[in-house]
């Protein structure tokens, strides 16, 4: 017995785009906020807190990263004599 060969793979859920709120936010800082506390031990809420600021460290260093790459960019491609 022969199975039919698929063409092409799943996406992964990584590679998916990100679902948008109506908000506006997107991914899962949208889903956290929503989310509620109440069954959080003290030291799960610590942890929380850290990931969460590990993340925050993250996401600034990247967009610092993105706002230097933009303004050489702008620079690069400024009309000359301006």
């Amino acid at each position: 017995m022969r199975f039919p060969v698929r063409c092409c793979t799943a996406m992964e859920d990584d590679d998916r785009p990100r679902l948008r709120s109506p908000g506006g936010h997107s991914g899962a800082a949208s889903l956290l906020s929503s989310e509620s506390l109440d069954s959080y031990s003290l030291d799960e809420l610590d942890a929380r807190v850290g990931l969460l600021e590990a993340e925050i460290a993250r996401i600034r260093a990247h967009r610092q990263k993105t706002a230097s790459h933009m303004v050489a960019a702008q620079a690069l491609f400024r009309p000359k004599g301006t």
